[in-house]
């Protein structure tokens, strides 16, 4: 495995001459998030599909108890 440092230079090496800070620093954060994640899912700090789409649904559902002027019949 190699330190960031020799992934950051590997990394820049694949990148076009015309690349511009920007494109670098982009490229590098893509790189930190994807480590950090495959790091994540080694230790098993993750959360299976399925509690996910329960998670979202569960917010996506409108609480009319909240929101009483929402609900008149009038």
């Amino acid at each position: 495995m190699s330190t960031p440092k020799q992934a950051a230079k590997e990394l820049i090496e694949h990148l076009p001459d015309q690349a511009t800070w920007g494109d670098i620093m982009y490229e590098l954060y893509v790189k930190q998030k994807i480590e950090a994640g495959l790091e994540a899912v080694a230790e098993g700090r993750t959360v299976p599909h399925e509690d996910i789409k329960r998670r979202l649904m569960e917010k996506k559902r409108p609480s009319y108890t909240s929101h009483p002027t929402i609900c008149t019949t009038e």
